[in-house]
């Protein structure tokens, strides 16, 4: 009576509302030698450019009480290898789709990473990590400005075929006005909240912990911040919403689906505790019989944001 924990997203019934989020982890095939990872919704794939990259400079991690800073700098081997190798890996040990990450330094290689993944049978839909990169020659972020992260929608969703998902970055003054835009560009649903801006300082050098002075916040300590971007984007946008940031346990999901998530992406907790996301799912038919939920799709969006 409990336990009905499907979702209907992109045409597609999935098990449960549950996706690890890029980033957190890997290719998806390193965490099948802890459980049977086919009990997962769906896998984000770690972030992918079209050529390899090897990320920022030494040291990329910074602990905190409630998370953690990182400035990986999107590592990566380029999206042929990812999707000739990773991928195959990933087939082995995975029997479901997953969601492919896409970055970029321009709008050119955000299309050009698109369309290699565009062809993956294996990849369920493509999301466009707009939160850090650089606009070619312009110096502004995709993620801040809201027609530049139209451009680069419109201009993906124009070269491939599969449904676009569109990251937002918390770091703005009203993310609903880049949902706005991106939605308006043909965006078939958002992710969000990505990282948010952050520093720690060595005390004994007092220079910055991170190699490249600061990072992006993730943890626990990010969670109210996520909830009330995703109420507010919710109530700005009619495409499906994919909420993250913080989700540490099976109550914090039920909470990002008031809030109007319609699936949920686990991050840093990924890192914590390899096995978070089964755990989540385990213990999801509890809570929803504590909270008398018969089934999980009824509740996204229960939530109202007044204002």
């Amino acid at each position: 009576m409990y336990n009905n924990l499907s979702i209907k997203l992109f045409g597609n019934v999935l098990d449960n509302p549950i996706i690890p989020a890029s980033g957190t982890f890997g290719f998806g095939y390193e965490f099948a030698e802890y459980y049977d990872i086919n009990i997962l919704a769906s896998i984000a794939l770690k972030g992918t450019t079209y050529e390899p990259r090897y990320g920022n400079i030494l040291p990329r991690i910074a602990e905190c009480q409630a998370g953690m800073i990182n400035a990986i700098g999107l590592q990566n081997p380029g999206a042929k290898c990812v999707v000739g190798e990773e991928l195959v890996k990933l087939s082995k040990v995975f029997k479901k789709t997953a969601i492919a990450n896409v970055a970029g330094n321009s709008i050119e290689e955000y299309v050009l990473t698109s369309e290699i993944f565009d062809k993956a049978q294996s990849i369920m839909a493509i999301e466009l990590n707009i939160s850090c990169p650089n606009v070619k020659g312009g110096g502004m972020h995709f993620g801040t400005d809201p027609k530049i992260a139209a451009e680069v929608t419109k201009s993906v969703k124009s070269a491939v075929k599969k449904p676009v998902i569109v990251k937002l970055s918390p770091n703005v003054s009203d993310i609903t006005e880049i949902a706005r835009a991106v939605e308006g560009a043909g965006a078939d649903a958002i992710s969000l909240i990505n990282t948010l801006s952050a520093m720690r300082i060595d005390l004994k050098t007092a220079k910055p912990i991170i190699g490249v002075g600061t990072g992006g916040y993730s943890g626990a300590g990010i969670f109210p911040i996520a909830i009330k971007m995703v109420a507010a984007t919710n109530k700005a946008v009619k495409i499906p919403i994919i909420g993250m940031g913080g989700i540490t346990n099976a109550y914090d999901v039920i909470e990002m689906m008031y809030a109007g998530a319609r699936a949920v992406m686990v991050g840093t907790q990924n890192l914590i505790d390899p096995f978070a996301c089964k755990r989540i799912i385990e213990d999801l038919p509890r809570v929803m019989k504590e909270l008398k939920i018969e089934k999980i799709e009824d509740i996204i969006g229960r939530t109202t944001l007044n204002g």
